[in-house]
């Protein structure tokens, strides 16, 4: 059985409540913490391996230990809890059912690096698990975790919940400070990085849910412990893993970090609905490329996937079957990239604009030759840098692998009108 961390409380009645967050050991990791000096905590952090859970896999503590250590110098800890990415839902689940887990990782991380204010920016769509945390940071303070002198260690933090508006974008860490500031969110440019000017001009930590919720049982447990899961040296510690699409148990799965595609799927997701073929899964979320059944024993884990050509991501398994046209599925993907680009980078606006024209047209069966080359010249004018933030990027990988692996299904849209998957000509208005 796979030892539960973040989802340990899963299933207790009332988990959210801070008498029974704290009858299961909840809140010693901070008491933990302010036995060591700041400097110690972000140590701890660092041998523990602990890598951002929300895409990038930067390791946390070396996040923590760029920001300036000026005395009187304000600094601010920010929550990405905008959980925006097609396939992720673990955040979600964290927020509504663990919530003292979470204000537990952001107090002992603002200790870390001497922050006196925290944000937590929520996904506006996210209403009841709003109501979760903002219950859970009052109960935090009425016991002393959050306010001034904390348990009598002389530190002091005030968190608040800011709201968002269900924008894509504000996933972005600049644009969600950009939001936080009351400012449309647009990306900004870099450098300077957050860590150095953020949230209203000063040192700026962002941090995703997963990733802070992980810093207590660190904290309680040490670095050792946490480094002895998942794959050592560099994919420490257990991955929560959404697993959506055309699978007999979807959810999400806590498991060791670098667990494989096929135990994934096959063992706890319980295999291809109706015992069908697999054709492909995208193992990060949507912004992820995609990848074929020969990639099953892959380690799911940072490393592992990006040397396959993709990345882990959010670590949002979408698994399609022999059923799925991969044309359609890709004109889908990047629709939504292009209803979410904010708009600021050219690339971006008017590329992403371009291919899911030129994707709705293959699909209703009004296909050009050329086109399949047309939108990979398009991707290349994207992606690489051209933008200020990921998004230009994220919408060209659907694309690029898509076709890579699919071309034969791009070109016979084109030339047929319909699907390979399927016996009905597909029409304009279809």
């Amino acid at each position: 059985m796979t030892e539960k961390i973040l989802f340990r409380n899963m299933g207790v009645p009332n988990s959210w409540e801070i008498d029974v967050y704290e009858s299961r050991g909840g809140y010693e990791g901070l008491r933990k913490a302010l036995q060591h000096t700041p400097a110690e905590v972000i140590e701890i952090v660092k041998a523990s391996g602990l890598r951002g859970r929300g895409g990038a896999g930067f390791p946390a503590g070396m996040k923590w230990s760029f920001v300036p250590k000026d005395p009187g110098l304000q600094r601010y800890l920010t929550c990405n809890c905008d959980e925006s990415e097609p396939g992720t839902f673990k955040d979600r689940q964290l927020v509504e059912n663990d919530p003292h887990q979470l204000i537990e990782g952001i107090v002992i991380a603002c200790y870390a690096f001497d922050a006196s204010k925290a944000f937590i920016y929520i996904r506006g769509e996210l209403a009841f698990a709003a109501r979760r945390i903002e219950r859970a940071i009052a109960q935090a303070y009425e016991r002393g975790y959050l306010g001034r002198d904390i348990l009598g260690s002389g530190f002091s933090l005030d968190l608040m919940l800011s709201r968002g508006a269900g924008a894509y974008i504000c996933g972005e860490e600049t644009a969600l400070l950009e939001s936080l500031e009351g400012n449309r969110p647009m990306p900004r440019s870099r450098p300077p990085f957050p860590a150095l000017v953020g949230l209203y001009g000063k040192p700026t930590v962002i941090n995703n849910v997963e990733t802070l919720s992980n810093v207590p049982h660190i904290l309680k447990n040490g670095a050792e412990w946490y480094a002895s899961m998942g794959v050592p040296p560099r994919n420490t510690g257990t991955k929560i893993y959404c697993l959506s699409g055309r699978v007999n148990r979807p959810g999400n799965y806590e498991l060791p970090l670098g667990t494989t595609a096929r135990e994934l799927i096959y063992e706890h997701g319980g295999g291809i609905i109706g015992g069908r073929a697999l054709k492909a899964y995208i193992p990060g979320g949507t912004s992820a490329p995609m990848l074929g059944p020969d990639m099953l024993d892959l380690k799911l884990d940072f490393d592992s996937v990006a040397q396959a050509g993709s990345m882990l991501g959010s670590a949002a398994v979408i698994v399609m079957d022999e059923t799925v046209c991969i044309p359609h599925a890709v004109a889908r993907m990047v629709e939504f990239y292009e209803h979410e680009s904010c708009g600021k980078c050219t690339p971006c606006r008017e590329g992403v604009l371009w291919m899911s024209k030129i994707l709705h047209r293959i699909i209703h069966g009004r296909g050009r030759e050329g086109d399949i080359d047309l939108l990979l010249d398009i991707c290349d004018n994207i992606a690489g840098g051209k933008t200020l933030c990921g998004l230009g990027d994220a919408a060209t990988n659907p694309v690029r692998s898509g076709i890579k692996l699919f071309r034969e299904e791009f070109e016979h849209h084109i030339r047929q009108g319909r699907c390979m998957v399927g016996d009905g000509v597909l029409s304009s208005e279809s």
